[in-house]
């Protein structure tokens, strides 16, 4: 293999978007904990699980993100869809989602995980 394989090999592949990072930080944790066995995606990321909870757990606790947020993220990150405004027994989890992917975006382009 020469260098420029390598090298290749081990780049890793930064998100798109904040979304895209929870619902990855949210199935690679399922096939952690052995709910999936199957692995659908051989991706290496710029960052790892633990990254993920870290930054998630740094935001929750500076008051950044609100358990109310936290819950919509974890019950629509299970159902791998974001809440839709438009429909109306959604319209607030809409809201909070959205606010939730912004300070998550923001501090994982810090970080260098998604693209700028």
């Amino acid at each position: 293999m020469t260098s420029q394989n390598i090298q290749t090999l081990y780049t890793a592949e930064k998100f798109q978007n904040a979304e895209q990072l929870w619902f990855w930080f949210l199935y690679s944790k399922s096939v952690q904990n052995g709910f999936l066995r199957t692995r659908t995606n051989c991706t290496k990321r710029p960052c790892e699980l633990l990254d993920v909870e870290s930054l998630i757990t740094k935001l929750y606790l500076s008051g950044r993100l609100t358990e109310e947020q936290l819950d919509v993220m974890k019950k629509f990150g299970d159902r791998r869809r974001a809440p839709h405004q438009y429909i109306w027994a959604e319209n607030r989890a809409a809201d909070l989602w959205r606010r939730a992917m912004l300070v998550l975006e923001n501090a994982a382009k810090q970080r260098g995980w998604i693209e700028q």
